[in-house]
């Protein structure tokens, strides 16, 4: 669990490869999860805190995130808030949320941004006092969502709102990719030392049965190559010197989608 200006977090695993998030204001007493992947999971790690669920927060639409709303809905009452461009798909939603608009959770102010790509809709969360973010599937750990929906151009865009962010700000991913993402990592950007040392890092986590989530913005301005498509030893590597930024980031999603 973290601790952020009276804001805590709780980080736990949920089906396979997913993790639930609880964030909790005790001078409230309020809490929400950030997405719905797994309901058993989520009340289990309610009750290990003794906490009550008052809201969920949904990132996308995608049954992994958002399939336990419902359940949670009727159980608990709770107040469900998502994006308003997937407002449709977001199942018992009651306050949708456009992009950079804020909202209060507690003591704590809120700011969404709309990140289409992964998803049309989806909706990353940034709790800027406490310099942390919930980025859904749009950003992992040396990687990036899958295209299911949005265009390369879309998804490129939605990154860089999240590199203007404080390098400092801690990223809350959904998945523990993070493994994968280093061995493909290596193939596009293969003489990045602080990508190597990353790498044996990862492992000796995964060895151990540890997350590697949340990570750092900083990290991953130094070692994720979807944040790096700018980067002119990744183009020439690639044989794309000549290229833009975008057609470069189209060619590093292109290759991940065939590793």
């Amino acid at each position: 669990m973290t601790q952020a200006a009276s804001l805590e977090t709780h980080m736990f695993p949920c089906l396979s490869d997913n993790y639930g998030f609880l964030i909790h204001d005790p001078i409230h007493k309020i809490t929400a999860t950030i997405d719905t992947p797994e309901v058993t999971a989520i009340q289990n790690a309610l009750e290990e805190k003794n906490w009550s669920l008052t809201h969920i927060i949904n990132t996308h639409h995608h049954y992994d995130h958002a399939g336990g709303n419902l359940e949670l809905k009727n159980i608990t009452d709770c107040h469900i808030i998502g994006p308003e461009a997937d407002q449709s798909r977001i199942p018992g939603i009651d306050q949708t949320i456009a992009h950079e608009e804020e909202f209060q959770f507690g003591e704590h102010k809120v700011k969404a941004f709309h990140t289409p790509g992964h998803t049309l809709g989806h909706m990353v969360y940034h709790f800027e006092e406490q310099s942390l973010a919930f980025v859904g599937d749009t950003l992992f750990a040396m990687g990036c969502g899958r295209l299911f929906e949005g265009t390369p151009e879309q998804m490129w865009s939605s990154l860089n709102i999240i590199k203007e962010w404080p390098e400092k700000t801690q990223l809350f991913c959904a998945h523990e990719y993070t493994q994968a993402n280093a061995e493909f990592a290596l193939t596009v950007d293969p003489d990045n030392e602080a990508l190597l040392k990353r790498k044996i890092d990862v492992e000796n986590l995964r060895n151990n049965n540890q997350p590697t989530v949340p990570t750092t913005l900083s990290i991953e301005k130094d070692t994720n190559p979807f944040l790096r498509a700018n980067d002119s030893n990744i183009k020439a590597h690639l044989g794309m010197s000549q290229s833009s930024d975008l057609e470069t980031f189209a060619e590093i999603r292109k290759r991940k989608d065939n590793f």
